[in-house]
């Protein structure tokens, strides 16, 4: 990422040394360079995704991993004070999406030799992909197929489910082009997550693809099944070097936006929850230190009760590693795949291997992702409370996927409404229900009124509490 920054640092200062002989400005070019787009797109993905920022990504409160110390209005539900919502609609529309969608236009004209013109479209789109799930997840109908069209002021709103169906297709389309021999790609170290190894996303596709059919799983068992089993067929992450990480860099602007939030504002908003402090101490589980800091006692653990205020002097802190400055971002990884696989297993699907046996290699990769040992995981793998359970499947996957996606507060919120596990608690305080879904922002409840509400009486209502496509059970 650095020498993307310098090249362009260098591109633009011998820029400015030509003679404007063609009447053109060569310091303010009309033209970017396809990469940087993407570039931008990735890194603002990485970062929405990531954040700790209460007016963009609450995530970590509703999934109950950390608690607030003063002002606790995320804690408790409040989606329309900070228009939450807004931001994290108008971030991930405008600089993601759009980002990506310029990227790729002008590959197509950048790019000459059409494998790597090809290659580079497909790699585009699979991260416009990963960023539509997210939001269609999150919202419901959303406009899509008018969505980047800048000449639509107030685009329409497509059916969840069949946005859906149409980002599997476009996946499959981008697996088929990766899949092209002799296929090469220009993006280079502008990708900073492979650095444009073709390999790495062949293998990045399809695993989301299984992700993406596991997500439906309840809702069309047919569609997920074969959905999960083309994709294990044609090969997921196999082990950690295959994660997904985003790197960010030690000094400003491009580090964790974890470490910006709570280290260089100075602020100290968050403590640890409760709720994931009590779960983890009762197991004995050997992340604790890996995740959270001791409590003031100096010796244990301990959590605030969610949606009340915390002394911040007295529970425990988010931990030092998970705020330095260059610690990355997963967008996705080996051990939450190796979850998915055991519950596919579990339901009968032709994936290889036991749900057992995926269950202890996603429990141990999440350990070892973490800094623990596979000796840590063997024991810990070896309590009853914490060993396979083919009776109680979805509580055993459901809690210990909670768990492991501690710094990935946006997918649990999502397998924890698609497993019900684990079963958390709406705070005494909070102001609504345990949100199913987001609210529509506001927005677009002003200016593209006819179409919002369309959509929210197709989808039941534009309510926290009504349910997503496939999160029937």
């Amino acid at each position: 990422m650095k020498k993307i920054f310098i090249a362009l640092t260098v591109f633009i200062a011998l820029a400015g040394c030509k003679r404007n002989i063609d009447n053109v400005d060569p310091k303010n070019p009309s033209v970017a360079p396809a990469s940087a787009l993407f570039t931008n797109a990735q890194r603002t993905l990485a970062s929405t995704v990531t954040s700790s920022n209460v007016n963009l990504n609450i995530f970590r409160l509703i999934s109950q991993y950390w608690t607030e110390t003063t002002y606790t209005d995320e804690s408790n539900y409040d989606l329309n004070t900070r228009n939450i919502p807004q931001n994290l609609w108008n971030t991930m529309y405008r600089d993601v999406l759009r980002d990506f969608q310029e990227s790729k236009n002008l590959v197509r004209t950048q790019v000459t030799e059409a494998n790597t013109r090809n290659t580079d479209t497909a790699i585009i789109d699979i991260m416009q992909v990963y960023s539509w799930y997210y939001l269609v997840t999150t919202f419901g109908n959303i406009p899509y197929s008018e969505a980047l069209d800048i000449n639509r002021t107030a685009p329409k709103y497509d059916d969840q489910h069949a946005i859906y169906l149409d980002l599997l297709a476009r996946l499959n389309k981008d697996i088929a082009a990766l899949n092209n021999t002799g296929a090469t790609s220009s993006l280079g170290n502008a990708d900073i997550i492979y650095n444009g190894n073709i390999a790495k996303w062949k293998r990045f596709a399809n695993s989301f693809k299984v992700k993406m059919g596991m997500t439906i799983a309840d809702s069309d068992p047919a569609l997920s099944r074969t959905t999960v089993e083309t994709a294990v067929a044609s090969g997921v992450f196999t082990s950690m070097s295959d994660n997904a990480n985003f790197n960010f860099l030690s000094a400003p602007p491009n580090t964790n936006p974890v470490w910006v939030d709570l280290v260089q504002s100075g602020r100290k908003d968050f403590v640890a929850a409760s709720t994931i402090v009590n779960r983890m101490v009762a197991l004995n589980d050997p992340r604790i230190p890996l995740y959270f800091t001791t409590n003031s006692s100096g010796t244990g653990y301990s959590g605030g009760t969610p949606g009340a205020s915390s002394n911040y002097a007295t529970f425990s802190k988010p931990s030092t590693r998970l705020t330095e400055p260059d610690f990355p971002a997963t967008l996705l990884s080996y051990s939450e795949i190796e979850f998915f696989l055991a519950e596919a297993a579990q339901r009968g699907y032709n994936v290889g291997g036991t749900a057992a046996q995926h269950y202890n290699n996603a429990v141990t990769a999440s350990i070892e992702e973490w800094g623990g040992t596979e000796s840590q995981a063997a024991t810990y793998l070896s309590q009853p409370q914490v060993a396979y359970d083919p009776v109680n499947w979805k509580q055993r996957i459901g809690e210990q996927k909670w768990i492991s996606l501690y710094n990935r507060g946006w997918d649990a919120w999502i397998e924890q409404r698609r497993l019900d596990f684990p079963q958390l608690t709406a705070p005494a305080t909070a102001l609504s229900a345990y949100p199913r879904r987001f609210i529509y922002p506001v927005n677009e409840q002003n200016l593209n009124r006819v179409n919002y509400e369309q959509a929210a009486a197709a989808i039941g209502g534009d309510l926290v509490t009504t349910k997503l496509f496939w999160d029937v059970l």
